[in-house]
């Protein structure tokens, strides 16, 4: 499991930064640098370069600051990791669509996109949540795409995180896929290129008939791997069973 797990920061201290309620410092000189600035800059980094090159000494060499003179906007990595995810949900904006299921897919989607962006946020472990601005406002603006729709409010949040859930799941295999590349220079297409030679040669189709031919059919339709098209397959499977949902909710017989 990861070492970095978001929540593990003073609690009191990370909810005063996520909110612009830090005491400001009453001596010494006029701050260089905003908390914003410090949350950028770290971002920036792990975008480019993965987790493991956040540390605050990188973070304030990049900045051009001392790494003690850092500490005065951020107390410590677990704060700043935080900090990192809540600005990363003021990208997430109201879904759109003109039926229910429109806009959850589109909630889908952008959470998809948003970790393709940056692949470093699955390696977070967020079983805790991060209580700030952005934060709360995605979750407000994820659960108006259920509002009105015949579910009531357990449901919606329930719903939301069914949804959420397959989405970090699926997307894992795309962000995986550009880290293995990076690290490897392969690409699964690649990599399928080298190895199917030999294992047609030592596949046996007659004992494992139904792999043989489901897996020639799924390689002629997208060549090796399709996280993409799993991804919106199994999101298509998750809306029916929220629409079976719905339609069982308003045939059912008011209490």
């Amino acid at each position: 499991m990861s070492d970095d797990i978001s929540g593990r920061g003073d609690p009191r201290k990370t909810l005063e930064l996520l909110w612009g309620r830090a005491p400001r410092a009453s001596r010494g000189p006029k701050a260089r640098l905003s908390v914003a600035d410090v949350v950028k800059a770290a971002i920036a980094l792990v975008d480019a370069e993965g987790l493991a090159a956040l540390t605050t000494r990188r973070v304030a060499e990049d900045l051009g600051v001392s790494p003690m003179s850092l500490y005065t906007y951020v107390p410590g990595k677990p704060e700043l990791i935080d900090l990192m995810l809540d600005a990363l949900m003021g990208e997430i904006r109201a879904p759109s669509g003109a039926t229910w299921r429109e806009r959850v897919a589109d909630v889908a989607r952008q959470n998809w996109a948003l970790v393709l962006r940056h692949p470093w946020m699955i390696e977070v472990v967020t079983h805790r949540p991060v209580l700030g601005p952005n934060s709360i406002a995605k979750y407000h603006l994820e659960l108006s795409a259920l509002e009105g729709i015949g579910l009531d409010d357990l449901e919606m949040d329930r719903a939301l995180t069914l949804v959420l859930d397959y989405v970090a799941g699926a997307v894992r295999g795309a962000a995986r896929e550009r880290t293995v590349k990076e690290r490897t220079g392969m690409t699964d297409r690649e990599w399928w290129a080298q190895v199917g030679p030999f294992l047609a040669e030592v596949f046996d189709a007659e004992r494992f008939p139904i792999a043989a031919r489901v897996g020639q059919v799924a390689g002629e339709a997208y060549g090796a791997h399709d996280p993409a098209g799993a991804f919106a397959f199994g999101l298509e499977r998750v809306l029916d069973g929220l629409e079976l949902l719905v339609a069982r909710k308003s045939r059912r017989p008011a209490s």
